[in-house]
């Protein structure tokens, strides 16, 4: 009887905590509840956090998102207003504000994001469509630099009136009306990425290179003007350190054969005859070599003093 008993009462305590769990829960900051009975909704849906009851098996607790949530479109083709076609990559972030309208329409998130790709591509494709490719490419009428390339070159001479920024405004605009009947907010939509289609990059690649390949001859021609510039300023002082270094060259010169010459002054006013004879002998290795003839009188001043020389007896 006690073993009995005992089984008796862990059968009672296991009920008692599965009846438990089935009546009890929590709510927590990020979520929000809405309780439903047989797929009916009861009551008003519970947003604050907390521990709450309901009657267990036959109710259903159904949790949602309080957060700000993303959506991520897929690349969409669109053709502008010049018909030009683009791929155009949004994404947009929303949130719950009304769960028991969220539940009664769409039910959960996943098919909540599919209703989203509906309306916001929607959205995308008419504002997109209404305007020029410049339009959605550009934010402002600011001008480029020489360094940058347009993405098409007669599309600089054309006014921005709307711009990348208030197109996506319109966007918001636009699919803010639709998405409250889903129990959602819209809280911002922003274009990631544009495209150009394969068939129209490869002719704005082109344009692209033929830009660069100027901008390049450019640089090589203001390179080659400033190399000129340098070599010719190079070349002027180059002449002007030699003309200043042959001016203090011959003024050297002319001081030491001033010097010379009044050194031989001197040494021809002590001894006139000496100074002769040194002279003569220094002539005599410049003016002959065993290469050279020179057929003289016998009276020449070139012979005066070998004929003094004796002949050895």
């Amino acid at each position: 009887m006690r073993i009995e008993k005992w089984i008796a009462i862990i059968v009672v305590i296991i009920v008692g905590l599965i009846i438990l769990s089935g009546t009890l829960y929590t709510v927590d900051e990020a979520q929000q509840v809405v309780i439903t009975q047989f797929g009916e909704p009861i009551g008003k849906p519970i947003t604050r956090a907390g521990l709450y009851a309901k009657k267990p098996f036959i109710q259903k607790v159904n949790y949602f998102d309080k957060r700000i949530l993303v959506w991520d479109g897929s690349p969409t083709q669109v053709p502008t207003k010049d018909k030009k076609y683009i791929w155009v990559d949004t994404t947009a972030r929303w949130k719950i504000v009304d769960p028991l309208k969220f539940l009664q329409s769409v039910g959960n998130e996943r098919t909540a994001l599919g209703r989203l790709d509906d309306i916001i591509d929607s959205a995308t494709r008419d504002n997109i469509t209404s305007h020029l490719l410049y339009e959605v490419v550009r934010n402002s009428n600011r001008e480029f630099a020489t360094t940058e390339l347009a993405i098409e070159r007669e599309e600089i001479k054309e006014r921005v009136k709307f711009g990348r920024n208030l197109i996506t405004r319109h966007i918001l605009k636009n699919a803010s009306q639709i998405v409250p009947q889903y129990g959602m907010e819209l809280i911002d939509v922003r274009i990631k990425r544009l495209n150009y289609v394969e068939e129209v990059r490869k002719k704005v690649y082109a344009r692209m290179i033929s830009e660069r390949k100027r901008v390049a001859a450019q640089y090589r021609s203001e390179g080659e003007g400033k190399k000129a510039e340098i070599e010719g300023a190079k070349e002027k002082e180059l002449k002007k350190i030699t003309s200043q270094a042959y001016r203090q060259a011959q003024e050297i010169k002319g001081k030491a054969d001033a010097e010379a010459t009044k050194i031989y002054a001197q040494v021809y006013s002590k001894d006139p005859e000496f100074y002769s004879f040194l002279k003569t002998l220094e002539t005599y290795p410049e003016t002959l070599d065993k290469d050279s003839w020179l057929i003289l009188t016998s009276n020449s001043d070139f012979f005066k003093y070998l004929k003094r020389i004796s002949p050895k007896k």
